[in-house]
């Protein structure tokens, strides 16, 4: 029997992240039976081609979720940031998402949610420390 080597690291030179998520996919759709999980990236570049703004994330079993929406300092209270939202809501609705969740931290955007139809649903106090995390979702249909 081989023994076990646990590696605490800093950074994924070896692409853990992606074999955990294909390894967690495949468990979660043997338990469900869904497979339609499909990545969700919304992307806004300037003329040269340079990323001024974006969305990652994914769909999968009738839910978009947001993983990352980041617009430019110098680019924000412009509408790119509602842009990018609604684009990728109305992807989600033509994937057959019923909701969108995310999740932003006190200091981020939870009023620009909220503003855009989003209902908080849950806080994790103290991430990080001294804020909260807020859990946000949005219904589609």
């Amino acid at each position: 029997m081989s023994r076990l080597r646990l590696r605490v690291r800093d950074r994924d030179q070896s692409g853990v992240e992606e074999e955990l998520r294909r390894r967690l996919y495949s468990f979660n759709t043997e338990r469900t039976g869904v497979d339609d999980g499909r990545l969700l990236v919304l992307d806004v570049c300037d003329d040269r081609g340079g990323l001024v703004a974006g969305v990652f994330g994914w769909t999968w079993g009738g839910t978009a979720f947001v993983d990352l929406l980041y617009v430019d300092e110098d680019r924000r209270g412009q509408g790119l940031g509602s842009r990018l939202l609604a684009a990728a809501e109305a992807e989600a609705r033509d994937r057959g998402c019923q909701q969108v969740v995310l999740a932003t931290h006190d200091f981020q955007a939870p009023r620009f949610y909220a503003g855009h139809g989003f209902v908080e649903v849950g806080r994790v106090a103290d991430y990080p420390r001294g804020g909260y995390q807020v859990q946000l979702v949005k219904r589609l249909d």
